[in-house]
């Protein structure tokens, strides 16, 4: 006997996430691996945000927008891992109907965040190193805060309009996911209703939502190469793109790793490949995010030392 539907349209009340692996003797091991990746993901955040926080050195308005980051990457991967880790130990791999639209609302409002504050980060770059008399004027603190607010009124109508939009798909069954969270692909597969207009709003919105920040970053990146190809000294130049250079790797990794997972919409299976993009979103890229921003900037090296050493000065 088939359930009566939902009054959303939904007859689905859970879904069944399969996680990473389908072995029962192989899940302790994914458990303990990702573990271990949450708390030094979560360590590592912390250690940057401290650093940036004591010391006086970081107050800028780049490591202002840097320090919203590891707020973001924690907030990612609390979204996702510790939900899959409670349903390796419980050994229940069910999620109900709404917490899974939770999650899914929750990580693209992160995301999206993300997404723009590194945008903002470029156009500080943009105007440090192309516009420096008239750089603490254009990035004043109250700048610096609309650029924020903008971008976490903008990722949350992202956010929204797709959690709404998904809101409205029938899913009949089957209600099986071969995934260890809730995204939009996934869900895409399991509908009975057409997905037509879902998924050309996720490509128009993210076009004006990811496609214009991209563009942006690579104009003001363009400006700021040409800037500095001009720098007649050697360590000047070599100053300017050690700045830059960890922030265009975040960015390369961050949009080539959402682009692989949301153009392939198309595909008649989701594959194995699709769970290895999702670790590298929801995990890796989290934790890839301290170290690249540590390994060549040795303000923050020295903060870091000074946060492990316990040995700061609040003046």
């Amino acid at each position: 006997m088939q359930p009566k539907p939902r009054a959303n349209g939904t007859a689905v009340t859970e879904f069944i996430l399969l996680g990473l692996v389908e072995t029962p003797g192989l899940w302790p091991a994914v458990f303990v691996l990702f573990l271990f990746a949450y708390l030094v993901t979560v360590g590592g955040n912390l250690s940057i945000l401290a650093a940036i926080l004591v010391e006086p050195k970081l107050h800028t308005p780049m490591y202002f927008f840097l320090g919203n980051l590891p707020v973001l990457d924690m907030g990612c991967i609390t979204v996702t891992v510790p939900s899959m880790l409670g349903r390796l130990l419980s050994h229940k791999r069910t999620v109900p109907y709404a917490a899974c639209l939770t999650q899914l609302f929750f990580f693209h409002l992160l995301v999206g965040v993300d997404c723009f504050l590194l945008t903002a980060m470029a156009y500080d770059r943009f105007l440090a190193i192309c516009r420096p008399l008239t750089y603490s004027t254009r990035m004043s603190q109250t700048v610096q805060r609309v650029l924020v607010a903008v971008s976490w009124a903008c990722a949350f109508s992202n956010a929204l309009t797709h959690t709404v939009a998904i809101s409205t798909l029938n899913f009949c069954g089957p209600n099986v996911i071969n995934h260890f969270y809730c995204d939009l692909p996934q869900l895409f597969q399991l509908s009975c209703s057409s997905t037509q207009l879902n998924e050309l709003l996720l490509f128009g919105v993210g076009f004006i939502m990811a496609g214009t920040p991209l563009a942006l970053v690579v104009t003001s990146y363009i400006h700021v190469a040409a800037a500095v190809l001009g720098i007649r000294s050697v360590e000047g130049r070599k100053k300017a793109f050690s700045t830059c250079g960890s922030h265009l790797t975040v960015v390369a990794i961050f949009y080539g790793s959402g682009i692989f997972n949301y153009m392939r919409l198309g595909s008649a299976k989701l594959s194995v490949k699709d769970k290895a993009v999702g670790i590298f979103n929801t995990v890796a890229n989290p934790m890839l995010n301290p170290i690249i921003y540590s390994l060549r900037n040795p303000d923050v090296q020295g903060a870091l030392w000074r946060v492990i050493k316990g040995r700061w000065s609040l003046e």
